[in-house]
Formats: structure tokens, C-alpha cells, sequence
């Protein structure tokens, strides 16, 4: 799972505990509507175990709730790019691009995740809107 490397110790003026407890701090401030402070432990977390993908989807979720959405797409790129079956990462990074105004740019990743997911009614609808605004546009 998710280990710190410096083995537990902690950095002047940085957050007690490791890695793993940076991560479950994070996630617990997330679920608890507080995502900018869960963004910054999340990114600690993600720049000491920059290979761990629960730690980089944490991050780009709370990225996203707290309104910073090009980090979030970014993490969300990044996940991806790692793992191009995440269709939660395709999702989020089309709620992303769309955050931002680049509504051509989020059709694709939300084309993906409600292809692998159709199940997903929020995926599918999401998709949908997208759609309907591009037709709208070139009407």
C-alpha cells in the first residue's frame, strides 16, 4: 500500500505522522467537506509517493471540490495516463475541462468513462449535456 520514505519522520513545519497517515487525513477532510485542507495534506502525500494513484485520485478530487480545476486536471491527466481503464479519472478529468470552458476538450474523457460505465447515470448524463451544448453551438 502506501508507505512513507522517510520512515515515519516527519519534516520541520510539516504534518505528524507518514505517508499513509497524510493519505487517510486527506481523505478523511474530503468526505468531511473540507477538500482545500484535504488538497494539502493530499499533496504532501502525492509529492512524497508520487507513483501511487490512490493518492493522486484523492488529490485531483479534492482539487476539484475545492475549485482548482487545472491541478485537478492535471492529477486526473496523470491518472490516465497511468492507467487509461480508470473511467472515474476520465470522468473527473471531463467535469475538469468542462469546470474550465473547454467543452470540446472534456467530450472525449466523458465519451470514455460513460462507454467503460454506461451504468453510471451521472457519467452518461454528464456526456449528454456536453453534447447538446456542442450541437448548440454549431446550430
Amino acid at each position: 500500500m502506501i508507505q512513507g520514505q522517510d520512515g515515519g519522520a516527519d519534516s520541520p513545519g510539516g504534518p505528524a505522522g507518514d505517508v499513509y497517515d497524510w493519505y487517510q487525513r486527506g481523505v478523511k477532510l474530503l468526505e468531511e467537506g473540507s477538500p482545500a485542507a484535504a488538497a494539502s495534506l493530499l499533496e504532501r502525500a502525492a509529492d512524497a509517493e508520487p507513483g501511487s494513484r490512490s493518492i493522486r485520485e484523492a488529490l485531483a478530487r479534492a482539487q476539484f471540490n475545492s475549485k482548482r480545476y487545472a491541478e485537478a486536471i492535471d492529477s486526473f491527466r496523470w491518472i490516465v495516463n497511468a492507467n487509461p481503464a480508470e473511467d472515474y479519472a476520465h470522468y473527473g478529468l471531463g467535469m475538469a475541462l468542462w469546470r474550465i470552458g473547454d467543452i470540446e476538450g472534456a467530450q472525449e474523457p466523458l465519451a470514455v468513462a460513460a462507454a467503460m460505465r454506461p451504468d453510471l447515470r451521472h457519467y452518461v448524463s454528464a456526456l449528454t449535456q456536453i453534447r447538446a451544448t456542442l450541437h448548440a453551438r454549431q446550430a
